[in-house]
């Protein structure tokens, strides 16, 4: 028999290895230049051009650019507007708020709890900045990195297709522990969606007895003009400098993509105005978000961003992010299937098997609603795949991937989900790994949206332009980000790219891209893990 306590007391008395600082991070650097409205750096970009040539040798040439990066010190006032404010999302995203707000503590069986934003990545996770005079890595909080909204300051708001305030929204969702709730319950008592757009024929007809609390009108270009109106008596009534929309409802169904209707901003604003019946909510959510100058993001898997709205964001400048939050098996599907095929194994079969019992999955009792989730669920491993063509020989050498999803009534926002990977390794011996999780939907989703619309309102701060030759850099050189956040491409299933950009869906390169953009806006060279100063000593 066995124990920890030999462990345990080596634990209190070890020397640690690194060390987090509390305070924020300050780059001491020529290349650096923090001002009162400003952090200007200079970011040497360095990557390579390969090329594959006929007899399958590849030409790799290194090349770099320096990048000049203008990011604005303060954070603006900023409003998030949820569409599905009332459902299990939207009430644990406004609870949390508000609990870390008021300090709330609630008790259960176990403990007294305290109020915090674990498992956001703006407010719970660390990055690597160096090693100090003793070796001891050095790592800050990344919202330290550079000026963040705080959680706390956000002001939250939307619409829903169902009346109910957010207090007895939140009860029906029973995400969080009783005491909580009712502790909550005077805040949140007063705050009532806005009504919202609808479309029988964009969701499954068994969300129709939540459709309490929808526009009067089904003419499509109303609704848009009543959205675009929401959004600027919300930004005005509450003194906001700047909003961002999220959709985190339920999923629909695809919008059928129709030459002359939906491929260009022009046709699609046309066919707002005709009340075409291809132009689905989410799409006019999105819509009216951009023609206000607000960035949006899409949190479920249908086509929200038909070539239309991709125009249209582009021609104003407006960013957009999506698609499907990517907040708990299809994470962790992402991180197993990089670390087997980037250790050699290939994967032949995949079987993967949700259960829980929450609004969002009855939707998808309807198979037309099931298809679009499962689109996302399924392709989240294909660009990993694509990595190894030593493994992966073509098309037709992939891997069998299963994608089970049941609707269990009983578990509400609780999900279970059991995962099943059969590899082969040295020698076509199998390697076979079996995963369970359980864990609350909407509390890992809850993160994630408050960490979306914080960095996108720091990324549309930033500015950058490219020194070209000896002309050297002028002011009116600068520009913003590409409209497609394609950086933030670790919250979603299907990361939006810009044109011509692949997709990455491997988690651990998916964190180091915010992490490096992060560094690089400070001018701190990207984090590279080789540490040449202890390998090959100066």
């Amino acid at each position: 028999m066995t124990d920890n306590n030999e462990q345990r007391r080596r634990n209190a008395s070890r020397t640690s290895g690194s060390t987090t600082a509390t305070g924020l991070l300050k780059v001491v650097s020529p290349d650096v230049k923090y001002e009162a409205d400003f952090i200007y750096a200079s970011y040497p970009y360095r990557t390579v051009n390969a090329v594959v040539q006929e007899d399958g040798d590849v030409r790799a040439e290194p090349v770099e650019r320096l990048y000049h990066f203008r990011t604005a010190v303060r954070p603006r006032k900023l409003g998030l507007m949820q569409v599905g404010w009332g459902g299990n999302n939207g009430t644990t995203v406004t609870a949390a708020v508000v609990a870390n707000q008021q300090n709330i503590t609630w008790e259960t069986r176990a403990q007294q709890h305290l109020p915090n934003y674990n498992g956001s990545l703006t407010q719970a996770s660390t990055m690597r900045v160096g090693f100090d005079a003793q070796g001891r890595d050095i790592f800050v909080p990344m919202k330290s990195v550079l000026p963040m909204v705080e959680p706390n300051d956000i002001v939250l708001g939307g619409w829903d297709i169902s009346g109910c305030n957010l207090a007895d929204a939140m009860d029906k969702a029973k995400v969080l522990e009783p005491d909580l709730r009712s502790k909550l319950r005077p805040f949140m008592e007063d705050m009532v969606p806005l009504r919202a757009a609808f479309d029988q024929q964009f969701i499954a007809k068994n969300q129709q007895p939540r459709a309490t609390n929808i526009l009067s009108t089904s003419d499509k270009g109303e609704q848009l003009e009543q959205l675009r109106k929401d959004i600027r008596n919300f930004k005005s009534t509450k003194e906001l400098e700047y909003v961002v929309i999220i959709w985190t409802g339920n999923s629909e169904r695809y919008a059928t993509e129709i030459t002359g209707v939906n491929d260009t901003a022009s046709n699609l604003m046309t066919a707002i105005k005709e009340s075409h019946q291809e132009v689905s909510p989410s799409t006019l959510y999105c819509v009216a978000a951009i023609l206000e100058g607000c960035p949006y993001v899409n949190g479920s898997p249908q086509n929200t961003f038909v070539p239309g709205v991709v125009e249209l964001a582009r021609e104003r400048n407006v960013m957009i992010c999506g698609d499907d939050f990517k907040s708990g098996q299809t994470k962790m599907k992402s991180v197993l299937v990089d670390y087997l095929i980037g250790c050699g194994f290939k994967i032949k079969t995949m079987v993967t098997y949700n259960h829980l019992g929450n609004n969002d999955m009855y939707q998808l009792t309807d198979e037309v609603m099931w298809k679009p989730k499962s689109a996302s669920k399924s392709r989240v491993v294909e660009d990993i795949v694509d990595s190894n063509g030593v493994l992966y020989k073509g098309n037709e050498d992939s891997i069998d991937h299963i994608v089970v999803v049941k609707y269990v009534p009983f578990l509400g926002d609780s999900k279970r989900d059991v995962s099943e990977y059969t590899s082969e390794g040295f020698m076509d011996g199998h390697y076979t790994t079996i995963m369970h999780n359980e864990c609350l939907d909407s509390a890992l989703c809850a993160p994630l949206i408050l960490d979306l619309a914080i960095f996108v309102e720091l990324f549309s701060r930033v500015q950058y332009a490219v020194e070209e030759g000896d002309a050297g850099l002028r002011k009116d050189k600068y520009s913003g980000m590409e409209t497609a956040l394609s950086v933030l491409g670790f919250y979603m299933k299907i990361p939006r790219v810009p044109p011509g950009e692949p997709i990455v869906s491997a988690l651990g390169r998916q964190k180091a891209c915010i992490e490096n953009l992060l560094r690089a806006l400070v001018g701190l060279p990207p984090e590279n893990n080789l540490l040449l100063e202890r390998k090959c000593p100066f």
